[in-house]
């Protein structure tokens, strides 16, 4: 018998009964994954350039940018900036697939090199990767820090800071001199967050000397976090800051941990009774580290201090904004002002003065932060979302650590969902239950959704209806000749009036002894 005759062999032909099958499943699982569909494609977008991409392309307002891009491409679409690629999206439904849908997957942050410096290494609220930290950090703020019992237990020092500036605009008023209101609201707020912050731990004498070296550096803080950094869209540049950006920020990092550090060491000692004591965030905050000491997530010095600069950073810049552009819009519309003093009038009276417990009888006043923030939304791409795994939203693949944009600037002026959607109307929010500030409309995301919510919502609806309400009851305002009133937005981090909005007040209450 030949060699080859031997090949077939009853002995080489028997194959085991299980070799059979493992061969059939292999051969049926290659021709399920062949026949299987593709993942969907990336969204589409415009063309860029080798290495700078989209760079080269962009304009200063990105808000109005993305929209007119979306006009082009769709409602969801892709830039590469630099070596990072970026998906924008800028419609309700699209924002709801992230942030509601696929809330978890999307739950961490794009994280700029200049705000992990000033953050601790990005120890905050706002840029803390999703998860037991971060989750034990929001707990201690929504549930401890900002919950009611302490915001109403800080009203006297808000109180405090609204009164002695109604007497500096009553003292401008009777100079008949216009104030330049970004510039004051910019003081109130600050001051005003300073106060809630440590307005209990350092000594009155203190105050005027920390708080003009803090209101320096948390205004070059927010100088720095606006500007673009190089580093950011070319990591691999990170290591020589080329613009000196981090350099410049870990400086002020420095000041800001001096001053913290200052006024732990001057805190008065607590007792161990109820959180009543606690006389501002600072002791709050203390209080509460001293209690989680022996949790499985401690809270440390440097939470303690990130979540305070949050709160500065975070809440004056934003909360000055959405009062001036109010006030510019009452200004240009003088019927809507005067339906909102009215309202003032009929609640409060001109024989008293607004305190924060008449809020919850002002809808009015309320309609109108709700469209303020509408057209202006003070964060107007939110801050950025970064998927955790590869995803897809609207039919699209948005890989893992995509840096995501929700265009709230567009979705909230979108015609499809609202009326004359450029023109500032209060009254569409009179009726209107469903827009919130809970993020659960998500045709209206003045202050984003989901788990990344902003953390600080209850503090911004008590400080800008506060000091609005106060500022309408207390004055009359106008523009004084050779002003010109301009709505004209500028971009940022934060949205603000390109021009700065000038105007004189005049005093509307009977008794200018209720200005002292």
């Amino acid at each position: 018998m030949s060699p080859i005759s031997n090949l077939f062999t009853d002995n080489t032909m028997k194959v085991p009964p299980y070799a059979v099958l493992v061969l059939t499943a292999i051969i049926t699982v290659l021709w399920l994954l062949l026949k299987r569909s593709p993942q969907p494609p990336l969204p589409p977008g415009p063309r860029g350039l080798p290495i700078v991409g989209n760079l080269p392309f962009l304009k200063p307002d990105l808000h109005t940018y993305f929209r007119d891009l979306a006009q082009e491409y769709g409602p969801i679409f892709k830039l590469h900036l630099g070596s990072k690629l970026t998906v924008v999206v800028n419609t309700p439904s699209l924002a709801r697939e992230i942030l509601k849908e696929q809330d978890i997957n999307f739950s961490n942050r794009d994280v700029p090199l200049t705000a992990r410096a000033i953050t601790y290494g990005g120890l905050d609220l706002v840029f803390l990767p999703y998860g037991a930290e971060w989750r034990m950090l929001r707990k201690v703020c929504v549930l401890k820090l900002l919950n009611r019992k302490t915001l109403d237990s800080l009203y006297g020092l808000r109180r405090k800071e609204i009164r002695k500036r109604t007497r500096y605009l009553y003292d401008k008023s009777q100079e008949e001199s216009a104030v330049n209101v970004g510039d004051q609201m910019f003081l109130t707020m600050m001051n005003l967050t300073m106060n809630m912050v440590w307005g209990g731990s350092v000594k009155a004498e203190d105050m005027e000397s920390v708080g003009t070296e803090f209101k320096g550096v948390c205004s070059e803080i927010i100088r720095l976090l606006s500007l673009p950094n190089v580093s950011d869209f070319f990591p691999w540049l990170a290591r020589f800051d080329l613009q000196g950006l981090v350099k410049r920020m870990r400086v002020c990092a420095q000041e800001l941990d001096a001053i913290f550090d200052g006024a732990i060491e001057k805190m008065p000692k607590l007792g161990s009774k109820d959180d009543g004591e606690c006389k501002d965030f600072l002791q709050q905050l203390m209080k509460l580290r001293d209690q989680e000491v022996d949790s499985e997530v401690p809270i440390t010095f440097n939470h303690v201090k990130a979540v305070l600069t949050d709160m500065v950073v975070g809440g004056t810049d934003t909360s000055t904004s959405t009062i001036e552009f109010a006030m510019a819009e009452l200004i240009k519309n003088p019927e809507l002002m005067k339906r909102a003093q009215q309202e003032l009038d009929e609640v409060v009276g001109k024989e008293n003065i607004v305190e924060e417990s008449d809020i919850s009888r002002l809808p009015y006043i309320l309609a109108v932060m709700k469209e303020t923030l509408r057209l202006h939304p003070t964060v107007p791409l939110l801050v950025p979302h970064r998927p955790a795994e590869t995803a897809v939203v609207g039919g699209y693949t948005v890989p893992k650590d995509t840096k995501v944009f929700i265009n709230v600037w567009s979705i909230q002026r979108d015609p499809n969902v609202w009326e004359n959607p450029n023109e500032f109307r209060p009254e569409r929010f009179l009726d209107n239950k469903s827009c919130d500030f809970t993020g659960t409309d998500y045709c209206f995301l003045p202050f984003g959704s989901g788990r990344r919510i902003c953390a600080g919502v209850a503090l911004a609806e008590r400080m800008v209806l506060y000091t609005l309400a106060t500022l309408l009851h207390s004055f009359n305002w106008k523009i004084p000749e050779g002003h010109v009133l301009d709505l004209e937005e500028k971009f940022g981090i934060v949205l603000k009036l390109k021009k700065t909005l000038v105007a004189l007040p005049v005093p509307r209450l009977s008794d200018s002894n209720l200005y002292l």
